[in-house]
């Protein structure tokens, strides 16, 4: 079946193969960053609301459940926009555990709405919690992410650390530089004094690998990533910002069981719904939903005939994303 709100599995250097939800449906975020690889926020927002209702959400797994894919590692709530700002999310968290009781649950946020305690209340829920900080230095903070009024950086810190107290889980931050934006000593500064309290269990400096919201934003050069890297005390580079998705590379063609080969029409809505949240290439794909390459790459040909897809190289990658239905 088609899915609208389950996508993938794809692959995360942080958190393993991954399977995603989106909580949103579009793209509703109460951040417009400068470096989104879903593309520009349509919606920008800190309203709380029902967005996509739970049972929705978790039918669609459950139906994804009884189709005998091959299980990720982790299911991952994330998506179009900024998943905390649907108010269902402990249901949806609750229900996933019921569906997978081996498996962790994982949640990407901004960290915006983590201001509000019962925001921190329900988070608490999950496994993993996988906050972003990309400055500490309000003007940078407002060129880099661009978020909606009354949102201050110093505050979302400060709401980081008092969930550090009262999580029992994992929290892995990452922090995106943008050449310009953010790269800056005086954020570095602040960055190493605010990790050395918040004392997460994993650290990701990353630097833009994939197309963004504006074509302006860059990446870092090695020299700075290395020297942010080393001053904050980072995981090892293994991410998908940071370079090659082994993962992806290692499982494709005649690595893929027989029964996902024979994907067939499936493979379409599949695809499409994985690069409509994530840029990716070839390989990548390939590795991620368990498909053969030759067979991704002929529903990709499809879908740039049909004039929805984005076709960009970064380096020597070439990614693809999918255009939203009413950007066709």
């Amino acid at each position: 079946m088609g899915y609208r709100y389950v996508f993938g599995p794809v692959f995360s250097g942080r958190i393993g193969r991954s399977l995603g939800l989106d909580l949103l449906g579009s793209r509703v975020c109460s951040m417009d960053c400068v470096y989104c690889e879903v593309g520009k926020t349509d919606r920008l927002t800190g309203e709380r609301a029902v967005y996509v209702p739970a049972a929705d959400i978790l039918n669609e797994l459950e139906n994804w459940k009884q189709e005998g894919h091959e299980l990720p590692e982790v299911i991952t709530l994330g998506g179009l926009g900024e998943p905390t700002l649907n108010v269902e999310m402990p249901e949806i968290i609750r229900g996933i555990k019921e569906l997978f009781p081996s498996m962790d649950v994982a949640v990407l946020t901004n960290a915006t709405t983590m201001t509000d305690p019962e925001v921190r209340r329900e988070l608490k829920e999950a496994d993993v919690v996988l906050p972003s900080m990309d400055s500490l230095v309000a003007s940078e903070f407002r060129a880099i992410n661009r978020p909606c009024k009354g949102v201050d950086p110093t505050e979302i810190a400060k709401a980081l650390i008092e969930f550090r107290k009262e999580f029992n889980g994992k929290i892995f931050l990452e922090v995106l530089l943008s050449g310009g934006y953010n790269d800056s000593d005086e954020n570095l500064s602040l960055m190493k004094d605010f990790c050395a309290e918040l004392a997460p269990d994993r650290i990701d400096v990353v630097t833009l690998s994939r197309p963004g919201t504006l074509e302006k934003a860059g990446p870092v050069d090695t020299e700075t990533l290395g020297r942010w890297k080393k001053v904050l005390d980072a995981a090892p580079c293994k991410d998908r910002d940071c370079g090659p998705d082994t993962g992806a590379k290692k499982r494709s063609g005649a690595e893929t069981p027989a029964h996902v080969q024979g994907d067939g029409s499936h493979a379409i809505d599949r695809i499409q719904a994985s690069i409509m949240r994530r840029p990716q290439t070839a390989q990548q794909l390939s590795g991620a939903l368990v498909l053969p390459l030759e067979r991704v790459e002929e529903v990709l040909a499809e879908l740039e005939k049909s004039g929805r897809l984005h076709v960009r190289q970064t380096g020597n990658d070439i990614y693809y994303d999918c255009r939203l239905d009413d950007e066709s």
